[in-house]
C-alpha cells in the first residue's frame, strides 16, 4: 500500500498487457492502478466504474462493439481509472489506512491527470464512478470537455439507498463477497431481463460479472461503498459546470429517477437524457449498442467523428430510433437540447 502521507504523484511499475498498458500511479491519496489503451498524442478519454467493478467488468461490452470502439479509439487515448483496489489482483487494502470521501477519489483523478501531462480530458463513467466523475468536473472545471454520464447519481442517499448500502456494507466487512451480495450487486447492475429466472438462464453477460465479482477482494469494495454511502447533494452546483453532458439511463436502473433529476438541474442547453428500454443501470454491457448514434452526434460538437459514419446491420439502433432534437444542428453543435430519447431494444 503506497504512503498516504506522499505529496507526490509517481509510478511503481509499469508492465504491458496484450492490449494496453497497465499503470500504478501513487497520489498522495494512496495508489491507483490506470490501464492505458491508444495513442497517448491523441485527446484522452478518462473512464470510472461503478462499484465492484473495473473497466474490463464495466466497460468492455462497449469497447468490444466494434462500432464504438472505432468512434472512441480513433478520437481518444483511453485511460481507465480503477477505484482504489479494483483492480485485477490487488491487495486488500490495509485497514490502517483511513477510509476516502468522495472529494478524496475525485481529487486522485487530478494527481492521474498531472502524472500523465494531461489537460482537459473527455469523461465516461457508471453510477457511483459517475457521481466521481462530475465531482470532479465541478472542482476542476477547466480540466473537463465534457460528461457520458451512465445511470449516473447526484443527491445524497434516499434513506432506502441508506439502508440498502448498509447492509451490503455489513455483508461484506463481516462475510466477504457471498453470494446474498453478489445477487444484490447484480440487481444494481442489470435488468431482471438478463439476470433470468427459474425458466430463463443468466445472460453470459450476467455470468461473467459474476465472475469477476468473486475476484474482488471484499474489504476493498467496503471502503469505496463507504464513501459512496456518505456523498453529499451536488444537485444545486450541476448548474455551473462548464462541459456539455450526455447522460444514459436503463428504464430498468434502480437509478432511473436520479438520472431525470440530475437532467433537470444540469443547464438545459447543454445536456441530453438518452433512456435505454428494457435496460439496467449497467448499459455499457447490457446495451452497448444504444450508446453508439447518440455519442457519435454528441462527438461531433467537439468536431469528433468515425471515418464512417454508418450503422452496423447487428446494432439495434438506425438513425429512425433517435428523435430528431438529437440530430438538429444545435445539438450537433455547441448547445444540447435536454431531450429523453428512448431507444427499444428490438427494432
Amino acid at each position: 500500500m503506497a504512503d498516504s502521507s506522499s505529496d507526490s504523484v509517481s509510478i511503481d511499475m509499469e508492465t504491458p498487457s496484450p492490449s494496453g498498458k497497465d499503470n500504478i500511479v501513487k497520489t498522495s491519496h494512496g495508489s491507483l492502478s490506470v490501464t492505458v489503451y491508444g495513442d497517448q498524442d491523441k485527446p484522452a478519454l478518462i473512464t470510472y466504474p461503478d462499484l465492484a467493478l473495473n473497466y474490463m467488468s464495466c466497460f468492455q461490452g462497449l469497447f468490444f462493439c466494434p462500432e464504438a470502439c472505432s468512434l472512441l479509439l480513433h478520437n481518444f487515448c483511453i485511460y481507465h481509472i480503477c477505484p482504489p483496489g479494483h483492480e485485477l489482483g490487488a491487495a486488500a487494502i490495509s485497514s490502517d489506512e483511513h477510509v476516502l470521501s468522495v472529494d478524496d477519489l475525485a481529487d486522485q483523478i487530478a494527481e492521474v491527470l498531472n502524472y500523465f501531462g494531461l489537460g482537459a480530458v473527455m469523461c465516461l463513467g457508471v453510477t457511483a464512478g459517475a457521481y466521481i466523475l462530475t465531482l470532479f468536473a465541478m472542482k476542476y472545471r477547466h480540466r473537463v470537455l465534457g460528461l457520458i454520464l451512465v445511470s449516473p447519481v447526484c443527491k445524497a442517499p434516499s434513506w432506502t439507498e441508506w439502508i440498502y448500502n448498509k447492509v451490503v456494507s455489513n455483508l461484506l466487512y463481516f462475510y466477504g463477497m457471498c453470494g446474498v451480495v453478489k445477487e444484490l450487486l447484480l440487481k444494481r447492475y442489470f435488468s431482471k431481463e438478463v439476470r433470468g429466472n427459474a425458466q430463463v438462464p443468466e445472460s453470459d453477460i450476467v455470468q461473467a460479472c459474476r465472475r469477476l465479482l468473486d475476484e474482488r477482494q471484499s474489504t476493498n469494495i467496503w471502503r469505496f461503498l463507504e464513501a459512496i454511502n456518505r456523498r453529499p447533494d451536488i444537485s444545486e452546483g450541476l448548474r455551473k459546470l462548464q462541459c456539455r453532458s450526455l447522460i444514459f439511463v436503463g428504464e430498468s436502473s434502480p437509478f432511473h429517477s436520479e438520472a431525470v433529476h440530475m437532467t433537470s438541474k444540469i443547464d438545459r442547453r447543454y445536456s441530453a437524457l438518452v433512456e435505454v428500454q428494457a435496460c439496467g443501470s449497467m448499459v455499457t454491457e447490457e446495451q452497448p449498442h444504444a450508446m453508439l448514434i447518440p455519442m457519435e452526434y454528441f462527438l461531433m460538437g467537439y468536431g469528433l467523428y468515425r471515418p464512417t459514419l454508418s450503422v452496423s446491420p447487428r446494432s439495434p439502433l438506425s438513425p429512425c430510433c433517435i428523435s430528431p432534437e438529437l440530430l438538429s444542428p444545435e445539438s450537433m453543435g455547441l448547445k444540447l437540447k435536454p431531450i429523453k430519447t428512448r431507444i427499444s431494444a428490438e427494432i
